[in-house]
């Protein structure tokens, strides 16, 4: 169902350009449909702000529940912004105090840039775990993504986050393993799912928390898992948002980090992604950049657009089905009643014991 326009950010006019349905505030109102409102907590760093903006409203407007729905986008302290991307924040975004006076149906906390071992060194651990506690108290169900996922397991749980040794990055094969959480409706059994992480928490671990996992890749490990409540919270530690051209764009950057020698050695390809095509193309280019490289030459052009007409999406209609249902457990919650559900089975003295 629809998303609603309630403010200008230009995520909006880029959703009806590609033919989605927006509708305006004016529009809306003559709806005879439950709206829903739904916080997006963007740490995403300034290259992937907008970008990871338009995945998640995309998601949220494929979703087939009669329901209306405003996005909320909101971000903390503690992220360094450029002046051109704290302008954009300034003009678009909510406040946190803006949200908590609100209310919100649902959230969604997306990934971020970290630059300490230890996420509770992070300049922004303090304020993104204020969002935490505030949501268990006040949200019917919050949706962590990758290092959300990873920073809220610590809090809750002391669980901490175990470095791979490199970067698990690609697209994976999954499979339901736990077919009866209406999460997983309807969803096929085996699908793809992009993953880009250095870090991982390992089901193991998640289970002896008391998260119940649903979905895992014999090769990217735990991709879905939820709170025992079955609701509260849900876990991506992959990337169902990504659009198609998702990873090239990370892979390019790093290329660019190469040749800028920000990092040492040539980043590997995305698992799984590139098709043999693409990978001719890029070893040539590769071999074109090194020399460009050593010479201190210009550097070359990076042959994306021959690259995108090659790539496949193999994971965007089970993200969408898994998004539906979860605004629709969602919206079954908070039909007929807005206070939160799960409130008796919190120990008040540890609410967030999930």
């Amino acid at each position: 169902m629809p998303l609603v326009a309630h403010n200008g950010l230009p995520t909006f006019t880029r959703l009806a350009e590609e033919g989605e349905t927006i509708l305006s505030p004016e529009m809306a109102v003559h709806q005879d449909i439950r709206e829903l409102h739904i916080g997006l907590l963007n740490m995403m760093p300034d290259a992937a702000l907008e970008a990871t903006e338009r995945q998640f409203f995309r998601l949220v407007g494929a979703c087939n529940q009669i329901v209306q729905f405003r996005v909320h986008p909101f971000t903390i302290d503690g992220l360094n912004r450029s002046p051109e991307a704290a302008d954009y924040i300034a003009r678009y975004y909510e406040t946190f105090d803006e949200i908590q006076r609100d209310g919100l149906d649902a959230l969604i906390i997306s990934g971020a840039s970290v630059t300490c071992s230890r996420l509770p060194d992070e300049s922004f651990w303090n304020p993104l775990t204020e969002v935490f506690e505030w949501a268990t108290q006040n949200v019917t169900s919050t949706l962590c993504s990758c290092l959300a996922t990873h920073a809220l397991i610590e809090h809750c749980h002391g669980v901490r986050r175990t470095h791979l040794g490199y970067k698990r990055w690609g697209v994976f094969s999954h499979r339901l393993i736990d077919r009866d959480h209406p999460l997983v409706t309807d969803i096929n059994t085996r699908f793809d799912v992009p993953h880009s992480r250095f870090n991982e928490v390992f089901r193991s671990d998640m289970e002896m928390a008391g998260i119940r996992v649903l979905v895992e890749s014999d090769k990217s490990g735990v991709h879905l898992a939820v709170s025992s409540d079955g609701l509260r919270v849900v876990y991506f530690q992959g990337h169902p948002e990504y659009d198609l051209i998702s990873l090239l764009k990370e892979y390019k950057r790093e290329v660019m980090r190469f040749f800028n020698r920000e990092i040492e050695e040539y980043p590997p390809y995305p698992e799984s992604y590139f098709n043999q095509s693409c990978i001719r193309t890029l070893n040539d280019y590769k071999r074109n950049l090194n020399q460009a490289r050593a010479k201190n030459l210009q550097c070359p052009e990076f042959p994306e657009t021959e690259i995108i007409g090659s790539l496949d999406i193999t994971w965007r209609d089970t993200g969408r089905a898994l998004i539906s249902n979860w605004l629709g457990a969602i919206y079954q919650v908070t039909h007929n009643d807005r206070r939160i559900p799960f409130m008796d089975h919190i120990n008040p003295d540890n609410p967030l014991n999930l």
